[in-house]
């Protein structure tokens, strides 16, 4: 790798792509998204989950890390030397078929039982309308478990979303049963704070990001949240994998 990283010279996209990235098992499929998870699962595949298999929505398999930095999925590292280029219709397949083990989304907003808007924000000067699903609905109505990171502010983390994107928990652990969504749901919240997890569908606070004060965080989340008995500090990356992660995102694009 190039250059030195130091294991205390982290920010927080840096935490947020380790703690993604512990959430990518070895052999798992993983639909990977944009953004800090792209980083994420080229970070599992050089550490923990040489074996991971990812799909990316423009048609990208890799059952390796891209070959160089990358800014977006459809990069020219990201499709050299890919297990396979196919059509959108071919990937969602995938999906559907519940062969995706974990599915990263992002959003605007996301509630405490993990339902995720990126359609419509209704703010005092009015509502303001958003680019949509995407695949986010796709993912976590389809993949077996869901991972949703954004940042954290306390007009993003609300009581309940303005508009239901991609369902989460919907209000009631059995509500997705309900539905027909006979599998997933939102396992981990991932932000520039916290991580917070989903026993019963809602959201718990499982870990607390170095040097985050704990009144600060409760003061950023608009929903009231549990806490886990056990609640940890979110491990910081280490050296080696602030070398992992500054080859991919040298000019700190998405990390900085």
């Amino acid at each position: 790798m190039i250059g030195e990283a130091m294991a205390g010279d982290y920010s927080a996209g840096d935490l947020m792509v380790t703690a993604a990235a512990r959430e990518i098992k070895d052999h798992e499929v993983v639909f990977v998204g944009m953004r800090l998870p792209l980083l994420a699962f080229c970070l599992a595949k050089a550490t923990h989950a040489p074996h991971a298999i990812g799909i990316f929505e423009n048609g990208v398999i890799r059952d390796t890390p891209a070959k160089g930095p990358i800014v977006t999925m459809a990069d020219p590292p990201n499709q050299t030397e890919a297990l396979r280029l196919c059509p959108l219709s071919e990937v969602m397949t995938i999906l559907s078929r519940g062969k995706v083990n974990l599915g990263f989304i992002g959003g605007a907003q996301v509630d405490i039982y993990g339902n995720v808007n990126t359609h419509l924000v209704r703010g005092e000067a009015g509502p303001v309308r958003l680019p949509g699903s995407g695949g986010g609905a796709d993912i976590a109505c389809l993949a077996r478990k869901l991972a949703i990171i954004m940042p954290h502010e306390k007009r993003r983390l609300v009581p309940r979303v303005d508009f239901i994107t991609s369902p989460g928990w919907g209000d009631t652990p059995s509500w997705r049963a309900e539905q027909g969504l006979e599998r997933g749901g939102p396992n981990v919240l991932i932000t520039t704070l916290a991580v917070f997890r989903f026993p019963r569908g809602r959201a718990q606070l499982a870990s607390i990001h170095p040097g985050v004060d704990a009144e600060y965080l409760k003061a950023e989340t608009g929903f009231q949240y549990q806490v886990r008995p056990e609640l940890e500090v979110t491990p910081a990356p280490t050296g080696e994998k602030l070398e992992i992660i500054r080859f991919f995102d040298p000019d700190r694009f998405w990390t900085g």
